[in-house]
C-alpha cells in the first residue's frame, strides 16, 4: 500500500505540474518585402521553443495537422504561387507509419502577392498549426498574421505574443525593423543528406555490376595505360577520367535542383501528379530492365561525343567520360532516375549529394584499377550474371513504383490501392523474382542456365523468405520491416485482418441497435466510447460509473502511444472496458459544428468556434487551464474531479494506479 500510494503521488504531481497551464510554444513574426510597386513578399517566421516541433504544410493524409495559411483574395489581392517553406526535417514516424516533415527552432514561410486598386495599408492572414514535443501535442491553433504594406521602408515587422496562463488572446506589437535573416538547425538535415549519399554510393556500385558498365572497366583502363608514355601519366589520366564522371553526374543533380528549385522539390514529392508520373516512369524503367526493350539515347549523341574524345588531352578525357555516361544510359538511367526521385522527396541539395555519391562509386574503380592494373585479373568474367543483376534491379524498380502510386491513392483517398492490394502486388513481384532466381523462369537476354550458383541460390532463398514474411500482412500483421512502404493498417479493406468478425460489425455482446446514444466501439480492443461530453456523461449516470475524460486528437502522436502501449495492458484494458465510461474529445476534429451549436469564442473575442475540435479545445482550456494532449480527467456524476488530472503517462502501472485511485474515490 505504501508503494502504491507513493507511486500514485509521484505520477500525479509530475504530470499535473507539467500540464496545468496554457502553453504557447510558437511565436510568430511577420514582415513584408517590397518587390515592386504592386508586388510584395509576405514573410512569416515561426520561433519555436526548445523541444517542440511545428509540422510542415505538406503532411500525408491521416497524419498530423499541417500548417495552413489562409490569405485574403479579391480583385485587389492576387496570390502568385503556393506558400514556400524551409527545408525542415523529414523522418519516418513509427506511430503514424509515414514520412512526416517538421521544423525545430525556426521556420520561415513566404507568400508572394500582387496588390492593385484600392487596398488598405495591411493584409491580415490566418495561420492554423499544430505543435508537439516528446510527451504531448497541442490542439490546432489559429493566429492572425498582420502584414503592413509600407511604401517607404523595405519591410515592416510585427511580433505576435500570445497566450498567458488564463487566456488565448492575440496581442500585436508594431515595429519597423527589417526582415531578419536566420538559418535552420543543420544537424538533422545533414543526417538526411548523409543517408542519401550512402544510398547513392551503394547504388553506384550496383550500377557497376550491370552489363553496360562492368565490361567497360578493363577496356577503359587498358586504353589509358596504352595511350600513356609512363605509368604515372596513365594513373593521372585515369584519375582525371574519374573526376570527369563525377562532374558530369553532379552537374545533372545541380540542374535538377536549379530547374525545380530546392524548396519546390519537396512540394512536388507530395503532389499527386508527381507521384503518378514517376510511377509510370519507374514501370517503364522496370520493363526495360526485365528485357522487353532498351532505353538508349540517340546514337548521334554518342557519335558526336566520340568525335570530341579523339581530340586528346584533358578535353578529350572529359568527353570520353561523357561517352561512357551516354552509352551506359540504358543501365544507369533507371538507377539515376530513381535516385533523383528519392532525392527530390528530400528537397534542398539532396539531388546534388545523391549524384555525388553515385558518381564516386562509378569513378573510383576506374582510378584504382588504373593505378593497380594487376587487380583486374581478380575481376569476374563478364557473362550471364550481369543480366541477372539487371533483371533483379528491374523487379526492385517495379516494387518501388507502387510506393509512388500508393502515395497518390492515399492523398486522393480513392481506396483503390489499399493495404491488402499493395501487399498482394508485392507478394506477386517478389515471389516471381524468387522463381526467376531459382531458374524456373527465364527472360529475354538470359543465358542458358546449367546450374545455380551459391550466390544466386542464397539471394533466391532470401527473396522467398521475404515473400513469405509479407503474406501474414494480408491478415493484419504489422510488417514492421517495411512499415515505410505499404499504406497504414487503417487504410485497409479489413482493418482488423482478413476474416476477422469485427469487420462485419459483430462486436462484443451489443448489436448495432443496442449501442447507447452517441456510443461506438474504439478499435482495436473494442472499448465502448463516446465522442460527445453530454451524451457520455448522461450514460455514465445511468450505469453509475465514473467518466474518464480523454482529451485527444487524431494527429496526436503521444495519444496513439498511450493507446498502443498503455491501454493494451491487461489491467488497464479491463478498467477501461468495465469500470469507467470513456469520453474521447478530439481537439483537432475538423468537422463543422451544426448551425445551432456555433458559439462565440471566450478565449478569442470576436471569433466563432467553427469546428467540433475547436469546441472541445476551448472547453479544455477554459475548464482545466491547459491545452496539451493527451490529458485525462476522472469525473463523478456531479462533474467534480475524483483525482487530479494527468497527462502523458507512458508507464502502465502508474496509469493503472491513477485509474484505481479515482475509482475508489467515486
Amino acid at each position: 500500500m505504501v508503494r502504491f500510494t507513493l507511486s500514485l503521488f509521484v505520477a500525479i504531481v509530475f504530470t499535473f505540474s507539467g500540464n496545468g497551464q496554457i502553453l504557447d510554444p510558437v511565436k510568430w513574426e511577420s514582415s513584408v518585402e517590397k518587390i515592386n510597386d504592386s508586388t510584395y513578399k509576405l514573410i512569416s517566421v515561426a520561433h519555436i521553443d526548445d523541444g517542440w516541433h511545428l509540422y510542415s504544410q505538406s503532411v500525408p493524409e491521416n497524419g498530423p495537422i499541417p500548417t495552413t495559411f489562409s490569405y485574403p483574395e479579391s480583385d485587389s489581392i492576387k496570390l502568385l504561387n503556393e506558400t514556400i517553406e524551409d527545408i525542415g526535417t523529414t523522418v519516418m514516424d513509427p506511430v503514424f507509419n509515414m514520412e512526416i516533415k517538421y521544423f525545430d527552432e525556426t521556420a520561415k514561410f513566404e507568400q508572394t502577392v500582387v496588390v492593385s486598386g484600392d487596398v488598405s495599408n495591411s493584409i491580415t492572414a490566418e495561420v492554423e498549426y499544430m505543435v508537439c514535443d516528446e510527451s504531448r501535442c497541442l490542439p490546432p491553433t489559429y493566429k492572425d498574421l498582420v502584414f503592413q504594406l509600407s511604401n517607404d521602408t523595405k519591410s515592416s515587422s510585427i511580433d505576435f505574443n500570445t497566450i498567458d496562463d488564463n487566456s488565448v488572446k492575440d496581442s500585436v506589437l508594431n515595429s519597423t525593423a527589417d526582415s531578419e535573416e536566420f538559418t535552420l538547425p543543420s544537424e538533422e538535415p545533414k543526417k538526411g543528406l548523409w543517408a542519401i549519399f550512402i544510398i547513392a554510393f551503394l547504388s553506384g556500385f550496383v550500377a557497376l555490376l550491370t552489363p553496360c558498365v562492368f565490361p567497360m572497366i578493363p577496356m577503359t583502363v587498358s586504353f589509358f595505360i596504352k595511350q600513356s608514355p609512363t605509368k604515372a601519366t596513365g594513373i593521372k589520366n585515369a584519375v582525371i577520367y574519374g573526376l570527369s564522371i563525377v562532374v558530369i553526374y553532379v552537374v545533372l543533380g545541380t540542374l535538377v535542383t536549379w530547374i525545380f528549385g530546392a524548396d519546390s522539390l519537396n512540394a512536388l514529392a507530395t503532389n499527386v501528379w508527381f507521384n503518378l508520373v514517376f510511377f509510370l516512369i519507374l514501370v517503364v524503367f522496370a520493363i526495360s530492365f526485365l528485357g522487353a526493350f532498351e532505353i538508349v539515347l540517340p546514337s548521334s549523341w554518342a557519335n558526336k561525343v566520340d568525335a570530341q574524345a579523339d581530340r586528346g588531352g584533358y578535353v578529350g578525357i572529359f568527353f570520353m567520360a561523357l561517352a561512357l555516361a551516354i552509352v551506359s544510359f540504358s543501365c544507369t538511367g533507371p538507377i539515376v532516375g530513381t535516385l533523383l526521385v528519392e532525392a527530390a522527396s528530400k528537397g534542398g541539395l539532396a539531388p546534388v549529394i545523391g549524384m555525388l555519391g553515385f558518381s564516386l562509386a562509378i569513378a573510383i574503380p576506374f582510378a584504382l584499377f588504373a593505378a593497380f592494373p594487376g587487380w583486374m585479373n581478380s575481376l569476374p568474367k563478364s557473362g550471364g550474371w550481369l543480366n541477372t543483376v539487371k533483371v533483379v534491379l528491374g523487379f526492385l524498380e517495379l516494387a518501388l513504383a507502387f510506393k509512388f502510386l500508393s502515395q497518390a491513392d492515399l492523398v486522393l483517398q480513392l481506396h483503390l490501392l489499399e493495404r491488402e492490394v499493395f501487399l498482394a502486388i508485392w507478394i506477386a513481384i517478389f515471389g516471381t523474382l524468387a522463381f526467376y532466381l531459382f531458374g524456373k523462369i527465364t527472360l529475354p537476354h538470359d543465358s542458358p542456365l546449367s546450374h545455380i550458383s551459391v550466390g544466386r541460390l542464397s539471394l533466391g532463398l532470401l527473396t522467398l523468405s521475404f515473400t513469405i514474411y509479407l503474406i501474414p500482412g494480408l491478415w493484419g500483421a504489422p510488417l514492421k520491416l517495411i512499415s515505410a512502404f505499404p499504406p497504414p493498417i487503417e487504410y485497409s479493406e479489413s482493418p482488423y485482418g482478413v476474416g476477422n468478425s469485427l469487420n462485419s460489425g459483430l462486436i462484443n455482446s451489443h448489436a448495432d441497435g443496442d449501442l447507447p446514444d452517441g456510443a461506438h466501439y474504439l478499435p482495436p480492443h473494442q472499448i465502448l466510447a463516446f465522442n460527445d461530453y453530454d451524451k457520455g456523461l448522461a450514460y455514465a449516470k445511468t450505469v453509475n460509473k465514473p467518466v474518464l475524460l480523454d482529451f485527444t486528437g487524431w494527429a496526436c502522436v503521444n495519444c496513439r502511444k498511450m493507446e498502443q502501449n498503455v491501454w493494451v495492458d491487461d489491467q488497464v484494458l479491463s478498467i477501461l472496458k468495465n469500470d469507467v465510461v470513456l469520453v474521447s474529445l478530439y481537439v483537432d476534429d475538423k468537422r463543422p459544428l451544426d448551425e445551432n451549436e456555433v458559439l462565440d469564442s471566450k478565449l478569442r473575442p470576436g471569433k466563432k468556434l467553427k469546428y467540433i475540435g475547436q469546441k472541445w479545445s476551448e472547453f479544455q482550456a477554459v475548464r482545466y487551464k491547459t491545452n496539451t494532449q493527451p490529458f485525462y480527467v476522472l469525473l463523478n456524476k456531479e462533474e467534480a474531479n475524483l483525482v487530479p488530472p494527468i497527462g502523458y503517462t507512458p508507464d502502465a502501472d502508474n496509469f493503472e494506479n491513477w485509474l484505481r485511485a479515482g475509482i475508489s474515490n467515486y
